[in-house]
């Protein structure tokens, strides 16, 4: 007897109903078997943390929720995903859809097992565009041009209904104790995952607290109340990028100029989100090895542990690095200005070499998106070929954007009784200070472990060594050639190299 063919919908990282072309396509041609795969190779890699589990459950959970209000709930699996598919290859006659997925490195050897696999079984299978992001780009000139025209193209409408399958079990969204993962201890902190959470924060975002998005984005007094906060459903894809960029061109259309300012500063954002998501794209090793090679051997050999982890927990005696990893690590957020902060400390005042900073990060941010995620850790670190060096001082970013130190002692009690004059550097006061507050140094909070200007002149030093390597100007000209941003860049600057000339950014 001939198997029922039926249309498999792959869900990856695009957990939604709305704007899903994949799953308006396959309900077009017949019964919808929509399935996502949980893989245990990627729950237990080591940039996968319980706390992206808790926000993906959100999503499953409401997902299978909507698509069983059109007939048919999500089907959900734990294995890896060649003999999923194989079993249901077994049962039924398929076609598979999906979205084109740029993720982490397992993801893509995945993915070109899924396209070995679907060829030798002679299988249908559709993978469309998700985003601005472009597979098989030809060359960069091209991809503004396609990011605006994706940008305007209608959203998919949803499916009226689809043909339910029967005899099929939808299988459990399992706990993580049921997956072996430790519990998430930051699962009432974290934001919550879903359509539904999405929507709210885009509409409070547009309505109210996106007015205050280009004063307040850099503050992490304020960042968390003017950013958008939807990078989460971005990244896990409750929503599209699309529906974010068309409904902020709908409240542009009547926005006062306080409004324009700062909806057009977000939109460049979004746009820059998925030309970073490009160059991982077009170059998934970046994942795990230097963007120019060329800077092989800078940092590998001279990695500190004892730094790290004093680093990693919030423990190097400077307030404004402890207190962003602090809050980062109890809720799963920070703003871009301080994750940026916090590479450069991690490289320049540290001299780490990024690929183990970028895992803890990957496992602390919520809204982890491996193409943004590797390509601002090499480009914070001095790795990606860009002519600045991001060195952020930040005693400096304490006194600018927490004068007070309001948000140091938030997440530092033990310098709450600390003078306002000593929060940005309390190692600076006297022992007689210190016994007043309470707070000796030391003791009850750490001396730096570093100094940092010493420390900025032997990066600077080392650097400036590193970039009279006449390959290095080389392979900085070819990496721009290949990823380099177009955007309303003047013609002779298109086609000029980049200078090899090291220049500072010392904020």
């Amino acid at each position: 007897m001939a198997k029922p063919s039926v249309q498999l919908v792959w869900f990856k990282r695009d957990l939604r109903v709305r704007d899903h072309r994949p799953l308006y396509e396959a309900a077009q041609r017949g019964a919808v078997l929509p399935l996502y795969i949980i893989e245990p190779s990627l729950l237990h890699a080591p940039d996968f943390a319980p706390s992206h589990w808790t926000f993906l459950r959100d999503c499953l959970r409401e997902l299978r929720a909507e698509l069983a209000k059109l007939g048919q709930p999500l089907i959900v699996r734990v294995g890896e995903t060649l003999p999923v598919l194989q079993s249901f290859a077994e049962q039924f006659h398929l076609s598979i859809w999906s979205h084109e997925e740029t993720s982490n490195w397992l993801a893509y050897r995945r993915d070109q097992a899924v396209r070995r696999w679907r060829r030798e079984q002679n299988i249908e299978y559709h993978e469309l565009p998700c985003n601005g992001v472009v597979r098989r780009l030809k060359s960069r000139d091209e991809w503004a041009a396609i990011w605006e025209e994706r940008m305007r193209q209608p959203k998919t409408p949803m499916p009226k209904a689809l043909t339910p399958i029967p005899g099929i079990e939808p299988g459990a969204i399992p706990t993580h104790e049921e997956l072996g993962l430790t519990p998430d201890k930051r699962a009432d902190a974290i934001q919550r995952g879903g359509e539904i959470a999405g929507r709210r924060w885009l509409t409070s975002f547009f309505q109210v607290r996106g007015v205050n998005y280009q004063r307040g984005l850099s503050s992490p007094l304020s960042a968390a109340d003017a950013c958008s906060r939807l990078s989460p459903y971005l990244t896990w894809g409750s929503l599209s990028t699309k529906q974010v960029v068309q409904e902020l061109r709908e409240n542009l259309a009547s926005a006062t100029p306080r409004w324009e300012r700062s909806l057009l500063a977000f939109q460049s954002r979004l746009y820059w989100r998925c030309h970073f998501i490009q160059k991982l794209e077009d170059e998934p090793a970046l994942e795990n090895q230097n963007f120019v090679r060329a800077y092989d051997g800078l940092r590998e050999s001279e990695f500190a542990p004892e730094k790290f982890v004093a680093w990693q927990h919030g423990a190097t005696g400077f307030p404004m690095i402890d207190a962003c990893m602090r809050m980062l690590n109890a809720t799963g957020w920070l703003n871009f200005r301080m994750r940026s902060m916090l590479t450069a400390f991690a490289a320049y005042d540290l001299w780490l070499h990024w690929r183990e900073p970028a895992l803890h990060l990957a496992r602390q941010f919520v809204d982890y998106e491996p193409g943004i995620h590797y390509c601002q850790m090499q480009m914070q670190s001095g790795t990606s070929g860009h002519t600045t060096i991001r060195l952020y001082n930040p005693t400096k970013q304490a006194q600018d954007h927490d004068p007070n130190g309001e948000f140091i002692t938030r997440w530092l009690p033990e310098l709450r009784a600390v003078p306002v004059a000593f929060r940005h550097t309390p190692w600076l006061m006297s022992g007689e200070q210190q016994r007043k507050a309470g707070c000796l140094i030391g003791k009850h909070y750490p001396a730096p472990i570093v100094d940092h200007e010493r420390a900025i002149r032997h990066a600077r030093q080392r650097i400036s060594a590193f970039r009279r390597n006449p390959q290095l100007a080389e392979e900085v000209s070819a990496v721009f050639q290949k990823h380099g941003s177009r955007r309303q860049m003047p013609e002779a600057r298109k086609k000029a190299a980049p200078s090899n000339q090291l220049r500072l950014f010392d904020d």
